[in-house]
């Protein structure tokens, strides 16, 4: 009587790491850094914000998001990557970017694609959503190994031209989790054409864009405008999550083609769950606000050069490109798990909890991922001691 797409899928990583180490005591005081909940502080305004239009709880939210949202968001891409987009009919708020990338699929992938069933590329390690996305929709998910051979970003191009035919859309994170690696140019460029050649659509996930060192990342909009690709061929997702320290406020949004973003507000107009009006008016002002967002940059910053400084001399370690997780290698990402809750009270995950296994082996057991999500002394204590019990 209960379906059978989704009996295969493995526990969650949570429950997973619950699992694996609950039932022994931490060997020291406990420092959190497996989930990626940012902890830096939010903007002091955006209370003042939602008591201003709290009132509006008792309104049902507008299923796009409200104009002046949309505008604002509208006005933020041009800011971060000199797009132009009609914010009518080319971006829609979400109620969290999780919500976008599963109903992406379920708005966007076709019953059949060349006459067979449809593919789904991920990278692997990857995001969880985009797996459950396509056994809903029914395709087939290809996971694609994104090593550290790769660049740790998914080499969709050196898969089989006759399996290439049968993509439907590929889910591409860029700056990556867990990882922290950037798709520049090139891979766009590379990754569109591709997508041009084969017909199918990219599902940009890039709510980790706004934490970076160095050179801000390029985005796939840009990119696809200077190539003069078909205004469907990319969509986007981003948050306020990561970006403003917001992860409870459930606001992101989706950019992409007429077509693309009138398919989903449809599919929302029936199934979804719009973001409430009062959240709607918060983002409206945090979107339009940069302040905040170069405060957040900076606090990363600082605890890049503290991780860099920590795993100096370890070959593989130290901070990422952008993000803000540590993808550190170790012989199993399990035993080294274990060994540091038991030893030193420092819990992290097991990248094998974040990637699935393939006939090539799984690309996450090697590693252990650490979110960088702490107070500055905090984060510093539980690396010092992630250092001294699995490094030596």
């Amino acid at each position: 009587m209960f379906p059978e797409r989704f009996s295969d899928l493995p526990a969650y990583a949570f429950p997973r790491l619950r699992a694996l180490l609950d039932a022994d005591e931490p060997g020291g005081p406990v420092v959190h850094m497996t989930i990626g909940e940012p902890r830096h502080a939010f903007p002091d305004w955006v209370g003042e914000v939602l008591a201003a239009h709290v009132g509006e709880f008792a309104r049902y939210p507008v299923n796009e998001g409200t104009p002046k949202l949309l505008g604002a968001i509208h006005d933020w891409l041009g800011r971060r990557y000199g797009v132009d987009i009609d914010p009518a009919r080319r971006i829609m708020a979400l109620n969290g970017t999780r919500e976008g990338l599963y109903n992406a699929a379920m708005a966007l992938c076709p019953e059949r694609k060349n006459g067979q069933r449809p593919v789904i590329l991920t990278p692997n390690p990857f995001y969880q959503v985009y797996a459950v996305a396509a056994l809903s929709v029914g395709a087939e998910p290809v996971f694609v190994p994104a090593t550290e051979a790769t660049g740790h970003l998914p080499d969709y191009a050196a898969l089989p031209e006759e399996q290439l035919d049968r993509v439907a859309l590929a889910y591409i994170c860029s700056p990556a989790n867990p990882q922290g690696a950037v798709a520049d140019r090139a891979y766009w460029e590379r990754l569109i054409g591709l997508a041009e050649r084969h017909d199918f659509q990219i599902l940009a996930d890039e709510c980790y864009s706004e934490i970076f060192r160095g050179k801000a990342p390029t985005g796939a909009l840009e990119v696809a405008r200077d190539m003069g690709a078909d205004p469907e061929r990319v969509v986007v997702f981003h948050s306020l999550s990561k970006r403003s320290n917001l992860p409870g406020l459930r606001s992101g949004f989706v950019a992409g083609g007429p077509e693309t973003i009138a398919r989903m507000r449809q599919l929302r107009a029936y199934a979804g769950a719009p973001l409430p009006l009062p959240l709607q008016r918060v983002a409206e002002k945090v979107w339009a606000d940069e302040v905040h967002v170069e405060e957040n940059r900076r606090l990363y910053a600082e605890k890049y050069e503290i991780a860099d400084r920590v795993f100096e001399g370890i070959e593989g370690a130290g901070a990422p490109e952008a993000g803000f997780f540590l993808w550190l290698p170790v012989d199993d990402g399990e035993t080294a798990a274990r060994q540091l809750w038991r030893e030193t009270g420092v819990r992290v995950l097991p990248g094998a909890y974040l990637s699935r296994d393939t006939a090539a082996g799984n690309p996450g057991a090697g590693y252990i991922r650490v979110a960088m999500v702490a107070p500055r002394d905090e984060m510093r204590d539980g690396l010092e001691r992630l250092r001294a019990c699995l490094y030596g």
